[in-house]
């Protein structure tokens, strides 16, 4: 009967301790900087995905604090964003290929640099470094009227190009994708 308890008691510890990892993981949704996408639809179901997470600002100065000037940042939270693209694109001049891509970015407070990551399926830190960049990519930089509390990815479609905007605090960083012919 003793050995019938342990056997059970050790059964179920074990699968408690297996399944916890992935209870841990939870709804994405519930986090403090929760999964948001963005796409750009073009002709002919050709489309550009972004997939990232949304952080808050709850307060806290973003750019030139928690995320410094001049350094490249993970561009959201949590997992790396990335960037897929069925179709060969030109990204602010610069020719990409179709295919999945991470992307980064290096804020200024007149000019952020776009990363365009060769690597994937890496966490969001650290930056992989400038050997995996397939393209980096000057973007416009435009002051909001009103601050964004959440980091937001979106796009501007018009005709056959669209704007990548990306808009927290009260900073826009934007460039022109359009694919390539």
């Amino acid at each position: 009967m003793q050995k019938r308890f342990a056997f059970c008691t050790v059964l179920l510890l074990s699968l408690a301790v297996l399944t916890a990892p992935v209870l841990g993981q939870g709804d994405k949704s519930k986090r403090p900087s929760p999964p948001a996408k963005a796409d750009c639809k073009f002709a002919g179901g050709k489309t550009i995905t972004v997939d990232y997470s949304s952080p808050r600002m709850n307060g806290r100065k973003i750019y030139g604090g928690l995320v410094p000037y001049g350094q490249v940042w993970r561009t959201g939270a949590n997992e790396a964003t990335t960037f897929v693209a069925n179709t060969d694109l030109t990204v602010g001049g610069k020719a990409v290929p179709a295919g999945g891509y991470t992307i980064f970015t290096v804020p200024n407070q007149d000019q952020w640099t776009l990363v365009i990551s060769k690597k994937t399926g890496e966490w969001g830190i650290p930056y992989p470094g400038e050997g995996d960049d397939l393209a980096r990519v000057d973007m416009k930089v435009a002051k909001l009227p009103s601050p964004v509390e959440n980091f937001t990815i979106g796009f501007d479609q018009a005709g056959t190009s669209c704007t990548l905007r990306m808009d927290w605090e009260t900073t826009r960083a934007s460039v022109e994708i359009s694919e390539k012919r």
